[in-house]
């Protein structure tokens, strides 16, 4: 008999939030959940890829065509998805009680709250899922108990479960007096219900983050379960699972992998600044002058919305060196072992592949959680350089390159290829049959699952 059990997994519909929350959703699916990913309709239309484990529904935000939304603020579209997106998925979950499976828990993006909302009106479980580290949500936690104020007062900060961070190592929209305060809000208000919800999933492992996660145990029930990020990465368990398995941009994967199939292992210098950073086009002309002094081979992935930032006659002079490329399947990418160091933005799905994979990187944080994730990579858990910039905001030519060999070439080199294979080995512990994360996981199915379940589905990796 098939497992009862079903969980809706609602991710904020953009790539950074979906990446993560499906893979859990494939992992919930491998024992014997049924799982289904709850995107919205206008997210649905700019699909790629397809999932064979993890079931697609829809509710509407309110902008089932994309381009609407570009007349609002983003405070009106969250006010409108809130309002929406709370009645379509409340018909969804009603809609589901008649289908054999009707739903036993929500997984929401916790930058949503109102999806707990709905599940205690209709009497299911629901589960917060944090997509940011540990640190970085504890920041703004701080700043919704009034334990840190904005804007700051001084350099550097030591908070009740954190490590000493310096004002510029914060969370832009903390540390930069007036940057979005709507973003501001939306991150400190994800707290408003949290601490009532049946669980809080954070995308990190016990190691990576030990004091910052106890810590915020102590307010709400907060559970490690990652790192979420493909199989590939880590330990194989799901067969075939190479990327996330939706993809917002078409990927040059064959183009991509043919390139690196054909270079010297840890030769290529990849970069990629993610799925939303926008990048100046004084940057990308440092960027690309930088890498191709330091006269690796690159494999560079620039957005073909940004293409024309790229210096005249970059690509044709550097072509026998490099490969620009407007999308890759990234989680494949670093996995390959031609890959010898990774010139990242640092969003925190890019900085967990990398240390899944043991690959170095140089931080060229932009806003958001970036520079505290930056400053992890660098002194705390010393995985990589930050490369900084000169008074302009600029990271020039010379320190790219300079950062690039930094993490390449010598004696900080073999120390942080060191320290990149210590956090793989705990990253892949950690999902291991009696690692921490699996056993959270673990406990999170078995709750959710009903007695009869628990004899169908599986609870190991």
């Amino acid at each position: 008999m098939a497992c009862k059990a079903h969980v809706l997994v609602l991710p904020y519909p953009r790539q950074g939030h979906i990446n993560p929350m499906l893979q859990f959703a494939k992992l919930l699916s491998h024992r014997g959940l049924k799982t289904t990913l709850v995107l919205t309709v206008a997210t649905t239309k700019s699909m790629h890829g397809e999932l064979s484990s993890v079931g697609i529904e829809t509710i509407s935000d309110g902008y089932d065509d994309e381009h609407e939304k570009e007349k609002d603020t983003t405070e009106a579209i969250l006010q409108r998805l809130r309002a929406v997106g709370s009645r379509t998925l409340a018909e969804l979950i009603e809609r589901m009680k008649g289908s054999g499976h009707p739903v036993s828990c929500i997984v929401y993006d916790a930058v949503l709250p109102w999806p707990l909302d709905v599940a205690r009106e209709l009497g299911v479980l629901g589960a917060a899922f944090l997509t940011q580290p540990c640190i970085v949500d504890a920041v703004y936690y701080h700043v919704y108990r009034g334990s840190l104020a904005v804007p700051l007062v001084g350099s550097t900060f030591r908070l009740t479960g954190l490590p000493e961070i310096g004002a510029s190592d914060m969370p832009s929209f903390v540390s930069v007096p007036g940057y979005s305060p709507t973003h501001l809000k939306i991150l400190v208000n994800q707290f408003s219900n949290m601490e009532t919800a049946d669980w809080v999933l954070c995308n990190t492992f016990q190691e990576l983050e030990n004091e910052v996660i106890n810590w915020m145990a102590n307010y709400m029930p907060m559970k490690a379960i990652g790192p979420m990020v493909p199989s590939t990465c880590i330990n194989e368990h799901l067969d075939g699972d190479k990327n996330y398995g939706v993809d917002l941009w078409k990927a040059n994967g064959g183009v991509c992998m043919n390139w690196l199939d054909k270079r010297e292992p840890q030769s290529v210098v990849y970069v990629s600044f993610g799925s939303i950073s926008k990048v100046g086009s004084e940057q990308m002309e440092e960027l690309a002058w930088g890498l191709s002094k330091s006269s690796y081979y690159f494999l560079l992935v620039v957005r073909t919305v940004e293409e024309d930032k790229l210096p005249t006659k970059f690509m044709e002079e550097t072509k026998e060196k490099g490969l620009v490329v407007p999308w890759c399947p990234q989680p494949e990418v670093l996995a390959h072992k031609a890959i010898g160091c990774f010139v990242t933005h640092c969003g925190w799905n890019s900085t967990l592949e990398a240390i899944s994979l043991s690959v170095p990187m140089v931080a060229v944080p932009q806003w958001t959680d970036q520079p505290t994730n930056a400053k992890c990579v660098e002194d705390i858990w010393r995985v990589g350089v930050r490369a900084r910039v000169d008074e302009s905001g600029i990271v020039r030519r010379d320190e790219i390159e300079g950062c690039i060999k930094m993490v390449m070439e010598g004696e900080k080199a073999i120390e942080i290829n060191g320290n990149a294979r210590k956090w793989r080995e705990l990253a892949v512990k950690a999902l291991m049959e009696d690692g921490p994360s699996n056993k959270n996981i673990n406990d999170f199915v078995a709750r959710v699952a009903t007695k009869k379940d628990l004899k169908t589905i599986t609870l190991a990796s």
